[in-house]
């Protein structure tokens, strides 16, 4: 499993990256062929865009398309689960392109795996995250009426082939998730690790300790 880190990306470009591995993924299984040298985790920042999943719902867009120009954001409808999201400046977001076959091929257990990886890069800045019933990603005081969504997760899977990933707001502009309904959610709040610490966070940090997580999950 490689890393690339693609620093700030434009998502098209990115979605185009990821598809061109993931086809290649899927063809090496086709012929039989070992993929564990193709596999990469891809980590990057965007410049503000919203995405909408497959099967999400578009009024989840509180804005029309002059305000999302006015704003100086993007939007496209993608090929992942989970419904709307947004992706900016100082969020970390992650694109693992992997054979699920050579991880127990179970697609739940992946997502519980990367939401793993989030939990304790989290808990390595002294926050506690966790999983709420019925909802992908990680929150903090999931089960109370303060619970916050730190983090979002949403993929797509083809012959146990993953594309898509993750996006764990570190020093994000909140601002922007006032635009939508967060993954479908009406009144469930979204937080940071800055706003949590009432402080930045360096980015580049926080890579290398997802890395760390993500690689002792999965490789151990």
């Amino acid at each position: 499993m490689k890393f690339t880190d693609w620093g700030v990306i434009n998502y098209k470009k990115a979605w185009d990256e990821q598809e061109i591995l993931f086809k290649q993924i899927i063809q090496s299984k086709k012929e039989k062929r070992d993929t564990s040298d193709l596999e990469t985790v891809f980590l990057c920042e965007h410049p503000h865009v919203y995405t909408l999943g497959k099967n999400g719902q578009i009024n989840n867009l509180l804005v029309n398309k002059e305000f999302l120009k006015k704003i100086d954001a993007t939007f496209y409808k993608i090929d992942r689960g989970g419904d709307i999201t947004y992706h900016g400046p100082g969020q970390l977001v992650g694109y693992p392109i992997l054979d699920l076959e050579n991880y127990g091929g179970s697609l739940k257990n992946y997502i519980f795996m990367m939401e793993d990886a989030i939990i304790q890069t989290l808990k390595h800045f002294d926050i506690q995250g966790e999983r709420i019933e019925n909802a992908t990603g990680v929150w903090l005081d999931g089960n109370t009426k303060t619970a916050r969504k730190i983090c979002a997760i949403g993929v797509r899977a083809s012959h146990f082939v993953t594309m898509h990933g993750f996006a764990l707001n570190v020093n994000t502009n909140l601002t922007y998730f006032n635009y939508i309904n967060p993954c479908g959610f009406v009144g469930k709040e979204v937080t940071s690790i800055q706003k949590e610490l009432g402080k930045p966070i360096a980015i580049e940090d926080v890579k290398k300790i997802f890395l760390h997580y993500f690689y002792k999950i999965f490789l151990t």
